[in-house]
This record gives C-alpha cells, sequence and structure tokens, in this order.
C-alpha cells in the first residue's frame, strides 16, 4: 500500500470553491479501484494550505486514477484556484506506532 500526499496552495478567496470541488468529488476518487481512502488536512498556521493523503493499494491503481478523465477534470478545476505550484510524493509506511 501507498500513501499520496499533495500540497495545495490557494489564494484565500478561493478556498471555499476548492473545499466545494472536494466534497463534490471525494466519493468519486474513493469509487476507484485501489483507493482506500482520501482525506483532507488544512494547514493550522497557514489556512490556505491544504494536503489530501490519499492510500492506494498499488502504484498502477494510483497511475490508473491519475490518467483517468475524472482526474483530470477535477485537477483542471483545481488548479484554477492555485496561488502556487503544487507539491506531490508517494510513500510507503516504514514503521507505525499503531498497533492494528
Amino acid at each position: 500500500m501507498l500513501t499520496r500526499i499533495v500540497k495545495l496552495t490557494f489564494k484565500p478567496e478561493n478556498i471555499p470553491s476548492f473545499e466545494q470541488i472536494f466534497a463534490e468529488t471525494k466519493n468519486g476518487i474513493l469509487a476507484f479501484e485501489g483507493c482506500n481512502m482520501v482525506d483532507l488536512y488544512q494547514d493550522i498556521n497557514n489556512p490556505h494550505i491544504f494536503f489530501t493523503y490519499s492510500f492506494w493499494d498499488t502504484p498502477a491503481d494510483l497511475e490508473k486514477y491519475r490518467n483517468s478523465d475524472f482526474f483530470k477534470t477535477v485537477w483542471g478545476k483545481t488548479k484554477l484556484l492555485f496561488s502556487d505550484k503544487p507539491q506531490a510524493w508517494s510513500v510507503n509506511k516504514v514503521q507505525s506506532t499503531n498497533p492494528s
């Protein structure tokens, strides 16, 4: 399993638009094969910075999503709202303090 972390920085006036896009599309993201979870976080000190965390079974599942028409449509709307270039990382968990 891999985790995809994406840092998104928005113009403050565009935050409500992004939150609406996320609310309307999160279930569509979850419907993709191999997607187990998608969460949205907002930076405490810089509220115009958001992070998405999504959990995927395989890198191939993530790539299918990233190459989909659904992603291209959502990303096309979202990138118009940015105030800075997004950053993304695909990571594997090395250790956990969670007993499960």
